[in-house]
């Protein structure tokens, strides 16, 4: 089998439900998620088996044994090893003709000059750091590419109440409040409107977090909350699809 026969086949399945000008679109299409955890991770991943072949991946942190209950790529066998890269070595076993960049940072409001937000189609937001997600969501709505939120995935069970909704519109989810409270307070708001995947369900948690020195990645986030495969999946998915819902219908 040819080149161009393996990509008109592993694209198949894609191609005979969206046709081939929505295919020439999403190959073309280049996407940034800033975020490869438990809702990045698979947010990249279906992006990549839709026809993406433009991603560019960034997170500063090593795969840890907690991430492994809910993270695409981590298993037991990579402990230790940089996030992204483990990522970019998984998607192009996919499609090697892909063009993956794995960036091994921060995206901070110090770091968000080395970043060219415009010169991408689209923005994905899966940070935890609420900080930085604020700097991430004024300056991509700032730019010109289309911008999508992840808010908490944390401390849910029930798939059915994941929702989608413009960013001042989403009710019931703590981190939104949080968002939206902050961003009053600094005085600069979004340039645009923006849709953000979250959920209502706020359980607490029931156990006990190990300690430092059983998992020292599990200690590095502000607050460690119990997470579901399911849930985060679930999150990133969501994201990867209305990146394709919103190429196939422009």
């Amino acid at each position: 089998m040819g080149h161009s026969e393996k990509e008109s086949a592993l694209f198949a399945r894609t191609a005979l439900l969206l046709g081939p000008q929505a295919m020439e679109k999403l190959s073309s299409a280049r996407v940034i998620v800033f975020g490869i955890g438990g809702v990045g991770s698979w947010c990249v991943e279906s992006l990549l088996r839709s026809g993406i072949k433009h991603i560019t991946l960034v997170d500063a942190d090593d795969i840890s044994l907690s991430n492994v209950n809910r993270q695409l790529m981590a298993t037991a066998r990579n402990i230790g090893q940089v996030k992204v890269d483990v990522m970019r070595k998984r998607l192009l076993e996919i499609d090697p003709d892909a063009e993956i960049i794995a960036r091994n940072e921060v995206y901070t409001a110090e770091s968000a000059k080395d970043f060219d937000l415009d010169s991408y189609d689209y923005v994905l937001d899966c940070i935890d750091s609420l900080k930085d997600k604020i700097s991430l969501i004024i300056n991509a709505t700032a730019s010109s590419a289309t911008f999508f939120s992840s808010l908490g995935s944390a401390l849910k069970i029930d798939p059915c109440k994941i929702k989608v909704a413009e960013f001042w519109k989403v009710r019931g989810c703590p981190l939104g409040s949080m968002l939206r409270k902050r961003i009053r307070q600094s005085g600069i708001l979004p340039s645009k409107d923006f849709l953000c995947v979250y959920d209502e369900e706020v359980l607490p948690n029931k156990g006990q977090a190990p300690s430092p020195d059983e998992d020292p990645g599990l200690f590095k986030k502000a607050q460690v909350n119990g997470t579901l495969s399911h849930i985060t999946g679930i999150f990133g998915l969501t994201l990867a699809g209305l990146v394709i819902k919103d190429i196939t219908e422009r």
